[in-house]
C-alpha cells in the first residue's frame, strides 16, 4: 500500500463538473498524520507505520503517554498502523496532499449502529402475507425449515439480531478534489458511518 491516511467524516455536500452534471461527495478532513512510531522486521517482524491523528489534551493512559513521550510529540486520540511507501521517520507529518484529484481509494470505517434488527430491516426482507390467518405478527422470520427433516435451523440463515456497528470497507471511491490548506478530500459518494467517524483512506487495491 503506497497511499493511506486518517480521517474524520464531516459530512455530505455536492459540486458541480465542468458540464454542470451535480457530483454527491463525503467531506473528510484527512490528516494532518505524525508518525509516532517505526516498526520494522527486526524489532516487531513486520515493516509498517503507527500514525496518529487528532490532537488530545486530556484523559491520556500512561501506555499511550508512554508511546507520545517517546516519540516527543504532543498526545493523539487515534492511533492506527498503516503501510506507507517511503521512509517516514518519528515525528513526520502526512497530510491531504498526499492523495490527488481522480485517485482511486478505499474507504474503511465503522457503520451506524441500528441496535437490534428484524429480517425486514436487518435483510431486506418481504414481509408476511396481511391475511389468509398469518396474523397477528406479519414482520417476523417466517418458515425455519421442516420439523421432520432436517429437524433444525441451516447455519447462516437470515435471522433478527445485531445491525450495524461494524466495520465496513467501500472499495473504488474517486477524490473528486483536494483542499490541501484545510486538509480536506472530497469523496465521490458515501462513506461508512454517521458524521464524526474515523476512516481509514488507502490507495484502491482493485483500482479501475
Amino acid at each position: 500500500m503506497s497511499k493511506a491516511i486518517i480521517g474524520k467524516k464531516i459530512g455530505m455536500t455536492q459540486v458541480f463538473a465542468d458540464d454542470g452534471k451535480v457530483i454527491p461527495v463525503t467531506v473528510v478532513e484527512a490528516g494532518p498524520c505524525t508518525v509516532v512510531q517505526k516498526k520494522t522486521v527486526e524489532t516487531d517482524g513486520y515493516n509498517t507505520y503507527v500514525m496518529a491523528f487528532e490532537k488530545k489534551t486530556k484523559n491520556v493512559t500512561k501506555p499511550q503517554k508512554g508511546i507520545f513521550d517517546k516519540a516527543k510529540v504532543e498526545p493523539f486520540k487515534v492511533l492506527k498502523e498503516l503501510d506507507l511507501d517511503g521512509d517516514l521517520q518519528v515525528g513526520n507529518v502526512v497530510k491531504a496532499d498526499l492523495f490527488s484529484e481522480k485517485d482511486k481509494v478505499d474507504v474503511s470505517g465503522t457503520s451506524k449502529g441500528h441496535g437490534f434488527s428484524g429480517v425486514i430491516k436487518r435483510w431486506n426482507q418481504h414481509r408476511l402475507k396481511m391475511t389468509h390467518g398469518t396474523g397477528p405478527v406479519h414482520r417476523e422470520v417466517g418458515s425455519m425449515s421442516a420439523n421432520s427433516t432436517p429437524s433444525r435451523v441451516f447455519k447462516n440463515k437470515n435471522m433478527p439480531g445485531q445491525y450495524g456497528n461494524e466495520n465496513v470497507t467501500i472499495q473504488n471511491l474517486e477524490i473528486v478534489k483536494v483542499d490541501a490548506d484545510r486538509n480536506l478530500l472530497l469523496i465521490k459518494g458515501n462513506v461508512p458511518g454517521p458524521k464524526g467517524t474515523i476512516l481509514v483512506i488507502k490507495e484502491s487495491v482493485k483500482a479501475r
